[in-house]
C-alpha cells in the first residue's frame, strides 16, 4: 500500500504533530514561530481541504496557522477559530462557560483525526527527484489532485458519523469534512520520498446541523481501497500529463505484482530502497525467533511456519525497530541536486540514463501505448476481481470495499496510465456482486443491514491448498524448505551456509488466486457452448489485458474430440488481435510459441498439485520441529496477535 494511516489524539497532537509533522519531519526548535519553522525547514506551509470548510470560515488552499491546528486537533475537536469566538462571546457578556461551550463542535472528543499519508509509487516520485522543474511541478499537481480525489471519496461513500444509543443511527456528513494537508520531501534514510500528510478531522456536521464524530472504524477498514484509488489515480494523471505509461513488475517473487512507470530502471529503486534492506535483515531474525520459540514444556510456542499474516505483523516490528533518528530538514533544491549526484556515482545506473530518465520513459511508454489498448470488460473484470478477492481472503469471506480495491487494481493494470470514467470501479463492483457473490450475511443489527457490511463468498468452489498450522508434537519435516510454487524456477536449491537458518513459510496467496484464475478460464472455455461470439471477447480481451504470467491456454474439451482438430489458443481470436494491434505479448506469437507456454503452465499445474498434497500431508505427521541450540533465548518473542501492541519491541 501506498497510503497509511494513524489516529490522532489531543496530547499526541501537540507531542508530535505540532513539533515534528509540520516541518517535514524535522525537529521544530522549541518557541520557534510556524511560519518561520517551515520556512527554515524548506517545507511549504500547510494548506486547508475539504468541502466542510466553509461552515468553519475556512477556504480551500488558506494556510494552516499554528492556532487553528492546536483548536481543531489538541484542544479535542474546538472550532479553529475558537479563540476569536471565546473572545467575542465575554466581551458580549457571556459567562465562561457559555463562553467555551460556543468555541466546541460538540461533545469533547480525545481522538481528534487520523493521519493519512500518501507516497506515489517510487518511479513516480524518482522521475520528481531526478527531473528537470517541469516534470517536478506536474508530478506534485498530479500527486495533489490524487489526494483530493481520494477526499471527495471518502466524504461521499466513507465517512459516516454516528448518533443514538449505543450509535444505531449512522449518516453521512452532507457538508463534508476538513482536513490539513502537509508536504514532505525525503524519507528517515535522506533518499528522495515525495508524500503528504493529511490530517483528516473526525468533526462534521449531521444533516440538521448538530456536529458530531467520524466513526474512526470505518476509515481504517477503507484504507486499501483508499490507497488503490490514489495508486490508480496519481498513476493516471502523471503518465497522461507527461506522455507516460505504467506496466506491473514483481518485486517478490509469488506476490502480486506492482504498477510502475515503465522505462525507469529498477536499479533507481533499490538505490533508494536502503531502508528496506535493513528491515529485510530484522525481520530474518523476528521470523527465526517466530519459528523456533518454544514454550515451557518445550512444545512451539507459534506455528512452524510463518504465514502472511504473521509476516506483516512481524514486518511492522521490524520497520520499528530499525527506525533511524529524523534528520534536519533540507531545501528541496539541495535535495535534488545531492539526489541526482548520488544516484549517478552508486546506483549503478549510467548518467546519461539519469540525465535524460523521462525521455527513457516516454520512449518506453510510446512502444506501450502502439501496441495495447485500452479495454475494460466489465464483464471478464467482474470474474478476475471476485477470483482474487475470493481466493485472497481468510475463509473466502469478504465485503464490497474489498471488490473495490481490487477492482480499482484490475483497472490500473489494464489501462496502463491511462485515465478511466469515473464510476467504472463501482460498476465493476456491482456486476460483480451481482454475477458471482453469494451473500451469507445474518445481520443481528442495524449496521448489518448497512450494504457496506454485507458479507459475501463466490458462487462456485474452487480448489483451494490448505495453510494448515503444524502441531506441537509433529515428526520434523524431512526437508525443511517448502515445497516449490508454481512460480518457483525449476532448480535445484543452494545448501544453506553455515550459521544461515532456513524460514519455512505457508504459500503465497498470489500463487493460489493464479491458480484460481486458471481454473476460471477453463470455466470461461466451456461457457462458449451457449455462444461463441461471447467466448470469442473473453478470449480476446484476457489475451490484450491480462500480463504475461495470466495468459493461459485453455485446455481443449471433450466435446471437441470428432471436431476438427485445433490450437489450445483461439487463433482466430489471436490474428484479429495481431491485425488490431491491441496485444502486447500476441503480436510475436506464433504456433510454436504458443505450444510451448501450454506446456510451461501444464507442468506449472502439476507442481501446484504436488503442492496442495505436501501441504495436505502435514496433518499425518508428528513430533516437535528441530531447534538449534542457541535458539533457546533468556526472553520469549512476542507473538504479533491481537493481545500484543506492536510499540512493545521499539
Amino acid at each position: 500500500m501506498t497510503t497509511d494511516i494513524e489516529l490522532i489524539t489531543a496530547g499526541q497532537m501537540h507531542r508530535y504533530y505540532s513539533r515534528q509533522v509540520v516541518v517535514g519531519d524535522g525537529r521544530r526548535p522549541a518557541r520557534t514561530p510556524l511560519a518561520k519553522a517551515q520556512e527554515e525547514a524548506g517545507v511549504p506551509a500547510g494548506r486547508w481541504m475539504g468541502r466542510g470548510l466553509p461552515a468553519l470560515g475556512l477556504a480551500a488552499g488558506d494556510v494552516v496557522t499554528e492556532t487553528q491546528l492546536r483548536n481543531l486537533f489538541g484542544e479535542k475537536g474546538r472550532h479553529p477559530h475558537a479563540d476569536l469566538i471565546e473572545a467575542d462571546q465575554l466581551a458580549a457578556g457571556k459567562s465562561p462557560k457559555a463562553a467555551w461551550k460556543a468555541g466546541a463542535l460538540g461533545r469533547r472528543v480525545k481522538v481528534t483525526g487520523a493521519d493519512f499519508v500518501f507516497r506515489p509509487q517510487p518511479t513516480i516520485y524518482l522521475l520528481w527527484a531526478l527531473g528537470d522543474d517541469e516534470t517536478r511541478q506536474v508530478i506534485e499537481a498530479a500527486h495533489e489532485r490524487a489526494i483530493e480525489r481520494v477526499l471527495e471519496w471518502i466524504e461521499d461513500q466513507v465517512a459516516v458519523i454516528r448518533f443514538g444509543k449505543d450509535g444505531v443511527y449512522q449518516v453521512r456528513p452532507p457538508g463534508g469534512l476538513v482536513a490539513a494537508r502537509f508536504r514532505h520531501h525525503e524519507a528517515r534514510s535522506g533518499m528522495p520520498l515525495l508524500h503528504d500528510h493529511l490530517m483528516l478531522s473526525v468533526k462534521g456536521q449531521r444533516p440538521g446541523g448538530k456536529w458530531g464524530s467520524v466513526h474512526s472504524e470505518v476509515l481504517f477498514e477503507n484504507t486499501v481501497a483508499a490507497s488503490s484509488l490514489y495508486n490508480e489515480i496519481v498513476m493516471a494523471e502523471v503518465c497522461e500529463a507527461l506522455g507516460l505509461a505504467s506496466e506491473p513488475r514483481t518485486v517478490t517473487a509469488g506476490r502480486r505484482p506492482v504498477m510502475e512507470i515503465a522505462g525507469v530502471p529498477h536499479e533507481l529503486i533499490r538505490w533508494t530502497s536502503r531502508r528496506s534492506d535493513q528491515i529485510a535483515a530484522c525481520l530474518a531474525d523476528l521470523e527465526h525467533e517466530y519459528v523456533t520459540a518454544v514454550d515451557d514444556d518445550g512444545n512451539l510456542k507459534f506455528a512452524a511456519e510463518v504465514s502472511e499474516q504473521a509476516r506483516a505483523k512481524l514486518n511492522r516490528i521490524a520497520a520499528k525497530m530499525t527506525r533511524p533518528p529524523k534528520q534536519q530538514t533540507r531545501p528541496l533544491a539541495q535535495l535534488r541536486a545531492w539526489w541526482k549526484t548520488s544516484a549517478i556515482l552508486t546506483s549503478g545506473v549510467a548518467a546519461d540514463v539519469i540525465n535524460s530518465l523521462l525521455e527513457h520513459a516516454r520512449a518506453a511508454a510510446a512502444a506501450i501505448r502502439a501496441r495495447v489498448a485500452a479495454v475494460v470488460d466489465v464483464a471478464l473484470a467482474a470474474v478476475d476481481v471476485t477470483a482474487m478477492v475470493f481466493v485472497m481472503n481468510k475463509d473466502g469471506f469478504f465485503h464490497r470495499r474489498h471488490l473495490l480495491a481490487e477492482a480499482r487494481r484490475h483497472l490500473a493494470l489494464v489501462l496502463r496510465g491511462r485515465r478511466r470514467e469515473p464510476g467504472l470501479d463501482e460498476e465493476i463492483v456491482d456486476a460483480a456482486i451481482a454475477t458471482h457473490c453469494l451473500d451469507i450475511s445474518e445481520p443481528k443489527t442495524l449496521r448489518g443491514h448497512m450494504p457496506a457490511y454485507r458479507f459475501y463468498t463466490a458462487r462456485w468452489p474452487l480448489t483451494d491448498p490448505p495453510t494448515r498450522r503444524r502441531p506441537p508434537d509433529a515428526e520434523p519435516d524431512p526437508s525443511p524448505r517448502p515445497p516449490a510454487g508454481p512460480s518457483d524456477p525449476d532448480t535445484t536449491r543452494l545448501p544453506l551456509e553455515p550459521g544461515e537458518w532456513d524460514i519455512p513459510r505457508v504459500p503465497l496467496l498470489y500463487d493460489r488466486a493464479v491458480i484460481a484464475s486458471t481454473v476460471l478460464s477453463a470455466r470461461l472455455r466451456a461457457a462458449r457452448r451457449t455462444g461463441r461470439a461471447l467466448y470469442d471477447d473473453v478470449v480476446a480481451h484476457q489475451q490484450a489485458a491480462m500480463p504475461e504470467q495470466l495468459l493461459i491456454p485453455f485446455p481443449d474439451t471433450d466435446e471437441d474430440a470428432d471436431s476438427e482438430p485445433r490450437s489450445a489458443l483461439d487463433m482466430a481470436a489471436l490474428r484479429a488481435l495481431k491485425e488490431s494491434r491491441t496485444d502486447v505479448e500476441a503480436l510475436d506469437f506464433t504456433a510454436e510459441r504458443l505450444r510451448h507456454l501450454q506446456d510451461a503452465f501444464t507442468v506449472a499445474a502439476d507442481r501446484a498439485r504436488a503442492t496442495m498434497d505436501r501441504y495436505a500431508d502435514l496433518e499425518d505427521t508428528g513430533g516437535p520441529h528441530p531447534v538449534r541450540e542457541d535458539d533457546q533465548r533468556a526472553h520469549q518473542p512476542h507473538q504479533p496477535g491481537s493481545g500484543q501492541s506492536p510499540g512493545a519491541h521499539r
